[in-house]
């Protein structure tokens, strides 16, 4: 599953080692000045190298069942997807990708008009089978003229997607919008610059970069009008604020956050410890390695994709 300790199954073409390693940092007001567990540096390798800088970027990347990687590039308006070699497969146009998420039903959902341009052209959600040779999308839900981003299914099967310019929308499994739970998620002022959401034990996980940049955002959904600031992020010179893209949940239920400035940041949310793991060009977007304990994929802003092994 695109891991480089099992070459003898994984042939990507020529890795180049990049070790990018910084020093850990404080970045919330809770956290320790010392360091914490599992702030060690960590390993990147390009996997998927860009074709086209920029152009390639790439917004969103995720694993289907089969272990295919699927990436959102935002600025083709498609979404692609790549074996285990590293070949592109299938190409699935989709306006202006965002988040990519694999539902309970097996079908893979795409964010789309995850651009300033979705306020005159709105946009929403498109799913499909990832496992046809040629995925047909077909819209799941639309009309959201908020610049949806992030998406994650919570365990209720709602799908609740993050919005920069609503906050966080509930989707039902029929494609219908919770307005009231919509509503009340606003109402809390977690809305305010949504972009990446993650969900574990009915706690919603959420980057929002609205009046303050940079910030870790806990929502309860079964309480969604309860909102707690988490984790406040900086780029280390000068307490200037980052910007907080993507992030995903471990299973010993620490964060890991994608940043403007080029870093790779771990939150421990229970106690707001902070502490910067990876630096490097911006990144877009990160998910975990199926079956590989302390292996990420991560997304950026020039189109590569980076394998990372996190030091334990």
């Amino acid at each position: 599953m695109f891991v480089k300790r099992h070459r003898s199954r994984v042939r990507w073409a020529r890795p180049v080692l990049a070790a990018l390693a910084v020093t850990c940092l404080s970045g919330a007001p809770t956290a320790s000045a010392d360091p914490v567990a599992g702030c060690a540096p960590a390993v990147a390798t390009p996997v998927l190298p860009a074709q086209v800088p920029i152009l390639d970027w790439s917004e969103n990347v995720t694993f289907d069942a089969d272990g295919n990687l699927w990436v959102a590039r935002l600025y083709r308006n498609a979404v692609q997807r790549y074996d285990r070699t590293g070949a592109l497969t299938a190409t699935v146009p989709v306006e202006f990708p965002g988040a990519l998420r694999l539902g309970p039903d097996g079908l893979l959902y795409v964010v789309y008009g995850d651009a300033p341009t979705s306020a005159i052209r709105p946009g929403g959600v498109v799913r499909f089978d990832p496992r046809v040779a040629q995925p047909r999308p077909e819209v799941f839900v639309d009309g959201l003229a908020s610049m949806p981003n992030g998406a994650a299914f919570g365990p209720d099967g709602a799908l609740y997607i993050a919005a920069t310019n609503a906050g966080v929308i509930k989707v039902r499994a029929d494609g219908t919008i919770d307005a009231e739970w919509t509503a009340r998620a606003a109402g809390s002022g977690g809305g305010s610059g949504a972009n990446g959401i993650v969900i574990r034990d009915r706690t919603i996980y959420l980057t929002a970069n609205g009046s303050a940049l940079g910030q870790v955002v806990g929502i309860a959904i079964d309480a969604p009008e309860r909102r707690a600031v988490l984790a406040d992020l900086t780029t280390g010179v000068a307490g200037i604020p980052d910007f907080a893209d993507d992030l995903l949940i471990d299973d010993a239920g620490i964060l890991y956050v994608t940043t403007l400035s080029g870093k790779l940041v771990r939150v421990d949310p229970s106690g707001g410890a902070v502490c910067t793991v990876l630096t490097g060009q911006p990144m877009t977007s990160v998910v975990a390695v199926p079956g590989q304990r302390d292996e990420l994929f991560v997304g950026t802003e020039v189109g590569t994709v980076l394998n990372v092994r996190l030091a334990r």
